[in-house]
């Protein structure tokens, strides 16, 4: 696939790693420019873009950005994707320590990734949110090995779902879907699931678990 990660942090570089390691070609971009990439494209292949050139012919698109940056993202960012493409949300709010307070998750009820489709106007799939960026590398596992992780896996499009679902496998890792986007509160910050290295049925546990209030530590 041809692939954007807008975001080159932990998770953002991390995966930018694997995947070109699976054959997917990569354009990798961060809020400093392409010329602070040159490191990350030495060592992966992975093409570092201007932010407004990240998603341009993407099959999917990866934002991994801390949440409170998304609205300023270019308005136009996803115009030039291909045609049906996948958004992957990575993202969790931390209004404490990063992000400062957003009422549309506060005060309106929104979980975190239905807020981020309202920036950015195209449904998202929420998956990596909760995962260890080491583990990205470290972690990957075959089918059937009972060391294997799972990730849970938020989304309302049941295939763009299954895009995700079919690249986490090839990465190494089984998933779990968690429901739809407004169901994606049972991932988010200081849930049960959230950081858990558990198979799938622990994972299947943890969400299960998870309580729709939100955490008094991630609220602003």
């Amino acid at each position: 696939m041809k692939i954007g990660i807008i975001g080159a942090g932990n998770i953002g570089g991390n995966l930018a790693r694997r995947l070109t390691s699976l054959g997917h070609q990569v354009a990798v971009a961060n809020s400093r420019g392409p010329e602070t990439l040159a490191d990350l494209a030495a060592e992966t292949g992975a093409t570092p873009v201007p932010v407004g050139e990240a998603a341009a012919g993407a099959e999917l698109v990866v934002v991994t950005i801390p949440l409170k940056n998304v609205p300023a993202l270019p308005k136009d960012l996803l115009a030039d994707a291909a045609e049906g493409f996948v958004l992957l949300d990575t993202n969790n709010y931390y209004p404490r320590e990063r992000d400062g307070r957003i009422d549309a998750i506060e005060d309106g009820g929104l979980t975190e990734s239905r807020w981020v489709e309202q920036q950015l106007g195209h449904p998202v799939v929420k998956a990596f949110n909760g995962t260890y960026a080491q583990d990205i590398l470290d972690a990957p596992r075959p089918a059937g090995d009972p060391e294997r992780i799972a990730l849970p896996v938020a989304g309302d499009d049941p295939a763009a779902k299954q895009l995700v679902r079919e690249l986490i496998d090839a990465l190494g890792f089984d998933t779990v879907d968690s429901g739809g986007i407004d169901d994606s509160w049972r991932q988010q910050p200081e849930t049960p699931v959230y950081g858990l290295r558990a198979g799938v049925e622990g994972v299947t546990g943890a969400l299960a678990a998870a309580s729709p209030e939100r955490p008094a530590n991630f609220r602003g």
